[in-house]
């Protein structure tokens, strides 16, 4: 009888003990986070306390995805969790982080996060004044830039978090901070072709910073406005047509018809001539073919980083043959900048797509919104 005790007793902690670690690591997904637009990313969250962010297809022309586990600090030290499985884990809420591009930053603003910045590549490229004011007081240090990302700063920041973007696997720095146990994680939020979709990408920074409620009410207001703005344009009686982009040594270089800046003009309910091609990056084009299908465009949006007329005419005589170089009809983003010469633009824009479709309306429906004024485009000088 005795042994019979300690033996159902043994039995007894046993159990104990493995009912714990199922409960701590139950993989079980409980939620998962709304993303509606963004095609790139996914969150889940498991019954275990894990947050799984999901990366599909960082850069062009891969079928890489990433897998990265958050797990709160009070968590991580009772759970255990096999690092093979995923590329990276993360202790949540990150206290510092490093970002790579102009784009993150209008989201740690929006968090209220933007105090756990500490550096950056290529500062001059900032336009946030908000920002700009913590990179002149040295609370956000100078890293180089993106493609040679000076990794030996980088190390001596020791940052919880690297949010990179690439155009290819061919970044060696990110790896090199990777073996150095500081995690980097790609975000693509550049890589998404609808404007709603890029502005979703919010929500890719705010399990981070347990913000997640935050993004959500923030995004829902942007998408609101969004569509509120796209049945507008919907109202107009005139379709304007539209030609796009400038020549780079004599290649002209516009959106393609199913890229991010095309469906602004597919919402704003313009005809965007060429609206029709299927690729989601840019065209390159001849001048001439470029004339023979736009000579006649009502107007002209985004001619590159052209701010005046007689640049563009200095430019190239080719310019001077479209009517709507002709009837001053050309509306650019090109001289909104921040205090060192960034474009706002390329920073804010992709969150605030509300605010570009808004622009949009004013110029190519005049009308539609009489009092409102224009936060990116602005008449070419």
């Amino acid at each position: 009888m005795k042994q019979l005790l300690v033996f159902s007793y043994l039995l007894f902690l046993c159990g104990c003990k493995q009912g714990k670690k199922e409960a701590i690591l139950d993989e079980t997904p409980i939620e998962s986070t709304d993303i509606h637009y963004a095609k790139g990313f996914s969150i889940e969250h498991r019954s275990s306390g894990l947050t799984l962010l999901r990366i599909r297809s960082p850069w062009p022309n891969t079928d890489a995805s990433f897998t990265y586990a958050l797990i709160s600090k009070e968590k991580q030290a009772a759970m255990s969790l096999n690092k093979n499985e995923y590329d990276a884990i993360i202790s949540v809420p990150v206290e510092n982080i490093v970002v790579t591009s102009t784009t993150h930053i209008p989201a740690l603003e929006a968090l209220g996060v933007l105090d756990k910045l500490i550096g950056f590549p290529d500062t001059k490229y900032i336009s946030s004044e908000a920002t700009r004011e913590r990179v002149a007081s040295g609370n956000i240090q100078e890293l180089g830039n993106n493609e040679n990302l000076n990794v030996e700063a980088v190390l001596a920041l020791q940052p919880d978090l690297v949010v990179g973007f690439a155009v290819s696997d061919a970044n060696s720095a990110y790896g090199t901070l990777n073996r150095s146990n500081i995690p980097v994680i790609y975000n693509g939020d550049w890589m998404e072709e609808t404007p709603l979709g890029k502005a979703e990408w919010l929500k890719f920074f705010a399990p981070f910073f347990n913000k997640e409620a935050e993004a959500d009410a923030i995004f829902k207001e942007i998408e609101e406005d969004y569509l509120q703005a796209k049945e507008l344009a919907a109202s107009a009686n005139n379709i304007p047509t539209v030609l796009s982009g400038a020549m780079y040594r004599d290649v002209w270089y516009l959106p393609g018809g199913q890229s991010w800046a095309a469906n602004f003009f597919k919402d704003a309910n313009a005809n965007y001539l060429w609206a029709d091609t299927p690729e989601s990056g840019s065209l390159s084009l001849s001048w001439e073919s470029v004339l023979d299908v736009a000579k006649n465009a009502d107007y002209w949006i985004g001619p590159a980083q052209f701010t005046s007329y007689n640049d563009m005419k200095n430019s190239s005589e080719h310019y001077a043959q479209f009517a709507s170089f002709n009837t001053k009809k050309i509306y650019t983003f090109a001289n909104t900048t921040g205090d060192t010469g960034g474009t706002l633009y390329y920073e804010l824009a992709p969150q605030r797509p509300d605010l570009v479709l808004q622009d949009l309306i004013h110029i190519l429906h005049p009308g539609l919104l009489p009092d409102y004024k224009p936060f990116f485009f602005k008449p070419l000088d």
